[in-house]
């Protein structure tokens, strides 16, 4: 199977697990810190399940494990920045500007690895950042004039930290096994969860969803123990085959996965996801978002 290929399938999964998150979010959890604890406690458990498993590989540089534990720690930032951010924005607007992500890794990737981007694809960068503004302006009752949310600047520190995770990630998955790599990752990025979300009120509700049997617990076990492990797999699978400019490019789509599901589920189900239905919000999302996917496309061509 070809890298593009594999990409592709990482971001339709990794919409899911979007999608997922903001269902925990929007319908069970009353703490912005309740989602990213059981992140933590899950990955970290993952992590050494994996490490436990899998032998440390004799060609394991310190380099490379640091590589490794580091691409682990700077996703686990920008996520911690995503999820946040999840609580209280919709879903179809949070993801696109967050999956600019690639512009950074774009960049970072010609400074530190040496990888070519033409004039045309930085282009394609500036109409990946403009379609993320599109979805961050306001306009219409309580605001008198158009301007950028605030959560903008905050997803896009976020997106600098996962497009520097891809990038270092890449230099990892040169060297060590993907599986091995992944271990030390989830490790890396449930320890960052634990240390940022271990405290006395998401305890007392993740305890709750054990006492009550909420499907909240459904939803974050198919999440955190299967889909998102499988689209991360996938990912650094991808990485390992192809640069980490393009495939970092390609799983921005998953930006367009999660507007077509989000808006979906939305029409079905007034009020799932708590997000907009209406023709013109309607409009905008997707009309950005193709925007922000043409770009991606136009990096990775």
């Amino acid at each position: 199977m070809s890298w593009i290929a594999i990409a592709l399938i990482a971001a339709a999964i990794s919409a899911v697990v979007s999608i997922f998150d903001k269902t925990v979010i929007h319908r069970y959890a009353t703490s912005p810190l309740t989602l990213p604890l059981i992140i933590g406690i899950a990955q970290t458990a993952v992590g050494l399940t994996v490490l436990a498993v899998v032998r440390t590989p004799p060609e394991a540089s310190a380099q490379a494990v640091g590589w490794a534990v580091g691409s682990g720690v700077l996703f686990g930032l920008g996520g911690q920045i995503l999820i946040r951010t999840l609580f209280t924005q919709e879903v179809s607007r949070t993801i696109p500007v967050y999956q600019t992500f690639p512009v950074f890794a774009a960049l970072i990737a010609v400074v530190f690895l040496d990888e070519v981007v033409t004039p045309s694809q930085w282009v394609a960068i500036g109409a990946t950042v403009a379609g993320a503004v599109a979805l961050s302006v306001r306009s219409g009752a309580g605001y008198k004039t158009l301007f950028l949310h605030r959560a903008f600047f905050v997803l896009m520190v976020g997106s600098l930290l996962n497009g520097a995770a891809h990038v270092t990630g890449k230099a990892a998955v040169d060297e060590l096994p993907i599986l091995y790599t992944h271990g030390l990752r989830m490790l890396a990025l449930g320890l960052v969860f634990l240390s940022f979300n271990l405290r006395a009120v998401p305890l007392r509700e993740v305890a709750g969803f054990v006492r009550d049997r909420s499907p909240a617990l459904l939803f974050v076990g198919a999440n955190e123990l299967v889909i998102a492990n499988v689209s991360l797999l996938l990912t650094l699978w991808a990485l390992s085959l192809g640069p980490v400019s393009l495939v970092s490019a390609l799983i921005g789509t998953r930006a367009l996965y999660v507007v077509v599901f989000s808006t979906g589920l939305a029409l079905v189900w007034k009020g799932a996801l708590g997000e907009e239905t209406s023709r013109q919000a309607v409009a905008v999302k997707v009309g950005a978002t193709a925007v922000i996917v043409a770009g991606v496309a136009g990096i990775a061509l």
